[in-house]
């Protein structure tokens, strides 16, 4: 619903200044009118691919944790979290929504235990909160998969605003935690 709803308001202001466009010409060329509405015209895209950008996630330094392959995987997390953004906000169909969610949610349990594994060989400290805290993920994104199942388009907004946060702030939070110490042990 949110997608068709979204584009339709795009055409209808894109043909809505056209016609605008088209009309001030016959008032004449030399009319200001004409002209500001073909620059709007013409600003429209640019306008809005800069709004649709600000829907991804970009991967910054500064959420680096320290060892490479935490890294890597926090930046292919980055990217399912954004192909699922692609399939929430344009009309990819059904099926390619699905596959992202679960492609997401089966790499975010691979990533879990990777990480999981490399703090108890090393003996981390707080091991425990962490997979309390993996734990907790887990049981909210079943809880939204269960929901989508019931109302795709509400649900996979709600989903995608948990992820984007909840990830960046466990990355720069108790990520970065265990990077430290782990970074101290000479992995990187």
């Amino acid at each position: 619903m949110f997608k068709s709803l979204g584009t339709f308001g795009m055409v209808l202001l894109m043909v809505t200044a056209l016609v605008m466009v088209g009309l001030g010409f016959l008032i004449g060329p030399t009319h200001p009118l004409p002209w500001i509405m073909l620059v709007i015209v013409i600003a429209i895209p640019f306008i809005h691919n800069k709004m649709a950008a600000k829907r991804y996630l970009v991967w910054k330094d500064e959420y680096s944790v320290g060892i490479e392959e935490m890294d890597n995987d926090h930046k292919k997390l980055l990217n399912l979290i954004n192909q699922l953004q692609t399939a929430v906000h344009y009309y990819t169909g059904k099926e390619f929504e699905e596959k992202a969610l679960d492609e997401l949610v089966d790499y975010t349990k691979t990533h879990f235990k990777k990480e999981e594994k490399l703090m108890e060989d090393n003996g981390f400290a707080d091991l425990e909160a962490h997979k309390l805290q993996h734990k907790q993920f887990i049981d909210k994104v079943s809880h939204f998969v269960e929901q989508y199942k019931k109302d795709s388009d509400i649900t996979m907004v709600d989903t995608l605003k948990f992820l984007k946060e909840w990830l960046i702030k466990h990355i720069n939070g108790t990520d970065k935690e265990y990077g430290k110490v782990l970074n101290e042990k000479g992995i990187h």
